[in-house]
Order: structure tokens, then sequence, then C-alpha cells
């Protein structure tokens, strides 16, 4: 386990020690708090998009289940009528921004969480680490509607609606922020959101207004020579398995598992783990199963019985209900031209 690894445990379970990180920690939300109000008083200018801009973002490090929730956004919306685009900062990537990804972007190029979104939707995705720019391009391409993959701290892009996506499980961990806890912001900052979305069972007391969410199990698919999507039953591979997981909160993955009856060797790494063969291989005749996120960067090193099991967000209906209203008025056809709009307001 990583110095990053034991700090994130050791965040989320409250460890005393943190404690002597007090002092680092006001710093940093001083410094937070100065970069947000720069915008709301108008010393530093957005970008407002002449379309919709839905922001899905959390307040934790770590996995919370939002690029799930991005992807069901995407396909809700594209129902409606809208033509969405999926934007992403793209961590891990390496290219020239802003880069359109498609079925032929290297995952070394674009990152995991785009290049999975694309596979999983088929929606337009941009990466860019400058949102405004990212999304002026997907505008460009026709989108009337842009959701962005994170972002809620990159207050430089204008939007409609914030959703923050928070783990039931863990929570908020021990409340405190970086580097004392796991928080990138105060937990004040929930009061200015729009949605606050649990997913999961949760475990901690949360706001009565919070809506619910699951992560289902929906298909499994082949890491190497994709033949389509196999059904969850009868499985398509004998337990017990080696089961990998380089997510946010690999532990979630591994839960799905038990939850699903299926035996198997835990194998957890960091969030944006780079895999190589040694990470998996298991032992004679054991398959490999993986998340959907890991199998977009494994697809040249995995053994030919390897499987990723896709997720799929389900929110609860009152969630769909509340977004029935939110983009009621919006309209599905772009009307304005994308000219790009510095607004000082907040």
């Amino acid at each position: 386990m990583s110095v990053a690894e034991r700090w994130l445990r050791a965040a989320y379970q409250g460890a005393s020690w943190l404690k002597l990180m007090r002092p680092l920690e006001a710093l940093y939300v001083r410094e937070v708090e100065r970069r947000a109000q720069a915008y709301v008083s108008g010393r530093r200018s957005r970008w407002r998009a002449p379309v919709p801009v839905i922001v899905v973002g959390n307040l934790t490090l770590g996995g919370t289940g939002k690029s799930p929730l991005v992807a069901w956004l995407g396909r809700y919306l594209a129902e409606q009528g809208f033509r969405p685009g999926l934007l992403s900062r793209g961590y891990g990537g390496n290219a020239e921004y802003p880069l359109w990804v498609t079925s032929d972007t290297r995952v070394e190029e674009c990152g995991d969480e785009p290049r999975m979104l694309k596979d999983q939707t088929g929606l337009s995705v941009v990466v860019d680490p400058e949102r405004s720019r990212g999304a002026q391009r997907l505008i460009e391409a026709g989108c009337t509607v842009i959701i962005t993959d994170d972002g809620l701290q990159h207050h430089r892009l204008a939007r409609d609606l914030e959703i923050v996506v928070v783990d039931g499980g863990r929570g908020f961990g021990n409340g405190r922020c970086l580097p004392a806890g796991p928080l990138r912001e105060p937990l004040s900052r929930l009061d200015s959101v729009d949605a606050v979305v649990i997913n999961g069972e949760p475990r901690h007391e949360f706001s009565s207004g919070a809506f619910r969410m699951v992560l289902e199990p929906s298909r499994w698919r082949r890491v190497v020579g994709d033949d389509g999507p196999h059904p969850l039953a009868p499985l398509p591979f004998t337990p017990p398995v080696k089961a990998v997981a380089g997510i946010g909160n690999p532990q979630r993955f591994f839960a799905t598992l038990n939850e699903m009856g299926i035996e198997h060797q835990a194998a957890p790494f960091a969030d944006h783990h780079r895999f190589v063969a040694e990470d998996l291989a298991a032992e004679e005749g054991m398959a490999v199963i993986m998340t959907a996120k890991d199998a977009v960067k494994c697809r040249d090193i995995a053994p030919p019985d390897s499987w990723a099991l896709d997720v799929e967000a389900a929110p609860c209906a009152e969630f769909v209900s509340w977004l029935e209203r939110q983009v009621a008025n919006w309209p599905v056809e772009a009307t304005i031209k994308p000219d790009c709009v510095e607004t000082n307001d907040g």
C-alpha cells in the first residue's frame, strides 16, 4: 500500500495523527475560499456556455461513483431529445487539448474514465483540463447540453446544475479538508449545490433532501477480443477468480462480487493505476475479472480469460422526477451562436 493510500484510509477512518495536519488544513481552506470568492465577486470572470451545463462532482478524494451517473445522465438526456456532450479533465492522459475521444483514441492520451464513458455511451466525449475550452469544442460539434465528469471546483466554467455524488459507505470520512482529511472543500459547500446523490447504502447521517442511487451490474465483456456483451448469468467463467480493481474505492467492486456470490482473490490497486502484465497474473486455470474502467487500460496485456463487469447507475425515482423539472424549460436545440461569453455573475 502506497503512502497516499495509507493516508486516504486514515482520513476516512479518522486517525488521530491527522490532527497534526490541521494548521495546513486552515491554509488550504483559506485558499479554496479565496479562490471561490474571486468568482462570486467578479474579480475573476466565468465562461458562460450558450447551452446548459451540468457539473457532476464530489467533495472527497477517492471514488464515489460519479462517472456511472454521468453516463446515465447522458443517456437519459439523449432520450429526451438533447444532444449531450461529455467533458472530462482526463486524469492520467497526455495529449494536445481539446482532445476529441474516438473508438481509436489510446487510453494513454485521453485517460481511463473518458475512454470508458465513450465505450459505454457512444456519446460525444472531449478531454480538456481547461473545461471552458473543452465545452466550446463540444458546442461547435452540435452538442446542446454539456455534462462534466468532475469539475465541481473548476469555477471558471459557469454551470446550470451542480450535482454532488457521495459514497454512502465512506461518507465524508473525518469531515476535515486536505491534508487533515479527504475533503476538497468544506462541507458547507453542500449548501450551494443543486442536488446531493448518495451512492449505495448510507452508513452515516445525510441531509433528508439527498437522493439515492445504486450501481447495478449489467453485463460481462471480454477484455481481450470483445465479442459483445455476455449476460450476468450463467457466469462466462468458472470461480474462483482473481479480481483486480484500480479505482477510487476498490472495496466497492469486491463487495459487488460478494453480493453476486462470486468467489474471488481480491487484488486492489490505486486509482488510475497503470497496469502491467504482472499485475494480472493469476493461478493456472483462473480467470481474471476487473472493472470496466480498468479494462480499457488492460486490453493489450490481459490474459485471454479476462472479463470486465459493466455497472450502470440506477438513481431513485425522486431524482429522476427532480431532473425532469430542472430540464423542462431547457432548449433541446441550440439557439445561441457558440461564442465565448464572459460573465462576472456569481
